[in-house]
């Protein structure tokens, strides 16, 4: 899987691929009604393509194509992700960017707040129990490159998919005593939890002692 652009920001229709436009109808008539309301014909009315079009392109109907729309959501997201952390030279600076970069991105998302509002059961399950599987592998794909270096490949997919689930956490349920949006705040959790935690064991989980 390669990064793929998906702006929030609404293009011109001739400036997008079919795809995209199909994919981003449905994002705005998700806004717009609720996914439960939602309808084929509703995003293809949207994107200015035939039914026809729509089904060529997802056989499978809505639920394919609303798959596709919350993949490549997560793709853009974690491609706006990777540039924020492009700078990161440490583990820890990595980890404390990352953590502060998605938690203001989550919060200052208007789409998902747009659905939070109309579908906050649907788009809680879909942070949780039915699309935290797929969050943690598209995380994967991006992110365990950066990791790596730093901790091996075994204990950086471990990292990663704690980081996805400490983040998601932290947004859904804030807490009083940390703010993951400071840096500074950030950098203390990370120092206490997640350092410690990896760098003291290699890849064969053995402690290494000093």
């Amino acid at each position: 899987m390669s990064p793929r652009p998906f702006l929030r920001t609404s293009a011109p229709h001739a400036a997008l691929s079919v795809e995209d436009r199909v994919l981003a109808a449905a994002k705005t008539c998700c806004e717009r009604w609720g996914i439960s309301k939602v309808t084929i014909e509703d995003i293809a009315a949207e994107a200015k393509v035939s039914r026809a079009t729509l089904y060529r392109m997802f056989p499978g109907g809505k639920d394919v194509l609303f798959e596709a729309m919350r993949v490549r959501e997560l793709e853009d997201f974690f491609g706006r992700l990777l540039a924020a952390v492009a700078g990161a030279e440490t583990l820890e600076d990595l980890l404390v960017e990352a953590v502060v970069f998605s938690t203001i991105d989550l919060r200052t998302d208007e789409h998902l707040a747009a659905m939070m509002a109309s579908e906050p059961g649907d788009t809680v399950s879909q942070l949780t129990v039915e699309g935290l599987p797929r969050i943690i592998r598209v995380a994967t794909v991006f992110l365990t490159p950066l990791v790596e270096p730093h901790l091996g490949r075994a204990a950086a997919g471990e990292i990663v998919e704690l980081l996805v689930r400490f983040v998601i956490s932290y947004f859904l349920a804030p807490s009083d005593r940390v703010d993951l949006a400071d840096p500074a705040a950030a950098r203390r959790y990370i120092n206490r939890i997640f350092i410690p935690a990896f760098t003291s064991f290699d890849d064969d989980h053995n402690e290494v002692l000093a």
